[in-house]
């Protein structure tokens, strides 16, 4: 595996850094938290651009690229906070794809005329909860019982309250179609999911970082600058070392699930829960160098430190996902419940 970008990734990242630095300012992320947490006209701007079907097969509308480019674009829509589910609609639009036999609904998904997302959980009755994107998306992909189905209808358009201000919203499966997607399928799926947002959570530790680095360049306390202080100097060389492990395990993670190496699985798993701890390390740390301001909605750190914490939820209780990394790596704990 590579451990940085090759020539054309950079290329490609530089091109939807410049994008999102210009579409997708702080003010964008505050105006989108007001209502359902996506930014419909964003969305347009970064479907005119191709994101949502990059990762798609030309025969289906997409640009045939790798899911280690998807990643480039996961990277540095993590950084800006970006308010769309690029996330969850292109692993979604992925696995129908593998399914085969919706060609017509992958091309609108390709284009980003339609939105889909997944359900993270199995459903509960006839209810997915905490569904991200469920607030807005046209297409809910859901697994339960070894079914895999879609299911089309229109959103719900009201958010679910939260810390983060996520589109997360429960949908109510009716019309459910189901799909030649098996278990193996709907885990390779999930696991693209979760090597994509550890990714997305690199992107925005890294950017936590830049933003408490630039304060403390500026704020002075005692007559000095508070960023020649070693103790605030050691807590940064920490966040940043840790996030730089985590990017090589998502990257590892990503090249793992391209390939089809085995273990992928459990370092998408592993991805996650490192680029999580990471990101909300490296946000806590911004926070507490801003002092009372960190806590401020006036700063944008805040914002990072919120999403920080919020992401993973959208997967369930981190707790259980250790468990289930621990069972696949060691084999379940002999009675336990």
């Amino acid at each position: 595996m590579r451990t940085r970008y090759s020539e054309d990734e950079v290329a490609v990242r530089d091109a939807f850094f410049d994008f999102f630095a210009n579409e997708c300012p702080t003010t964008t992320v505050r105006a989108a938290a007001e209502g359902t947490g996506f930014d419909p006209a964003l969305w347009s701007s970064l479907a005119a651009m191709g994101a949502p079907g990059m990762a798609l097969p030309e025969s289906l509308g997409g640009a045939g690229a790798a899911l280690t480019d998807l990643a480039v674009v996961a990277d540095v829509a993590g950084a800006h906070l970006a308010p769309v589910p690029l996330i969850e609609h292109a692993v979604t639009a992925r696995a129908l794809a593998r399914a085969g036999g919706h060609d017509e609904l992958v091309a609108k998904l390709a284009e980003g005329s339609t939105l889909a997302t997944l359900a993270l959980r199995p459903p509960t009755g006839d209810t997915a909860r905490l569904v991200p994107a469920g607030a807005v998306a046209d297409v809910l992909l859901h697994h339960c019982d070894g079914v895999t189905a879609i299911s089309q209808g229109n959103a719900p358009g009201a958010k679910l309250p939260n810390t983060a201000d996520l589109p997360l919203a429960h949908r109510v499966i009716s019309d459910a179609t189901a799909i030649d997607l098996d278990a193996n399928g709907w885990n390779r799926t999930v696991d693209e999911w979760r090597a994509l947002t550890a990714v997305a959570y690199v992107g925005l530790a890294k950017r936590a970082i830049e933003i408490g680095v630039a304060y403390t360049k500026e704020r002075i306390q005692f007559g000095v600058l508070i960023g020649t202080f070693q103790a605030l100097q050691h807590g940064f060389a920490d966040a940043a070392t840790s996030v730089e492990g985590a990017h090589l395990l998502a990257q590892r993670a990503i090249w793992a699930l391209e390939t089809d190496q085995p273990g992928a699985s459990r370092l998408a798993g592993m991805a996650l829960l490192f680029a999580a701890e990471s990101a909300r390390f490296a946000a806590d740390r911004s926070v507490q160098y801003h002092g009372g301001y960190g806590f401020s909605e006036e700063y944008d750190i805040q914002l990072y430190h919120r999403h920080a914490t919020a992401w993973i939820l959208q997967l369930g209780d981190p707790a259980a996902e250790y468990a289930r990394l621990a069972d696949a790596e060691f084999g379940p704990v002999k009675g336990a419940a």
